[in-house]
């Protein structure tokens, strides 16, 4: 991800990321972002990356991951989220219920 793309999708935090925080950009914030921006501008193409980020040992990910496989039911996502709704982390829990919910409903 370029440095640019990282300020844009970050903010100010993008800065801080850029200068080492949180992992820098190897860090898991550029993940967040990147799959909350699929949240806005989705595409097919990304059924595998958002189905692999259901399994990103961050939570944070795996939250927007969750999010985003229930904005744009992604039915391919079904078995990937689903799993999560055992997680640890009760967003995680909760991210993962709704979008179970949403693509069993659209006859994922």
């Amino acid at each position: 991800m370029s440095d640019n793309l990282i300020v844009v999708l970050g903010g100010e935090h993008g800065r801080n990321v850029l200068d080492g925080a949180d992992g820098g950009k190897a860090g898991y914030w550029p993940r967040v972002w990147a799959a909350r921006a699929l949240l806005h501008q989705w595409d097919p193409v990304a059924t595998a990356a958002i189905t692999d980020a259901t399994h990103y040992e961050a939570w944070r990910v795996r939250e927007m991951a969750a999010k985003v496989i229930a904005a744009h039911r992604v039915g391919d996502a079904l078995d990937a989220v689903a799993a999560l709704r055992t997680d640890p982390v009760e967003r995680v829990r909760a991210a993962a219920s709704r979008a179970v919910t949403l693509l069993t409903a659209a006859g994922a």
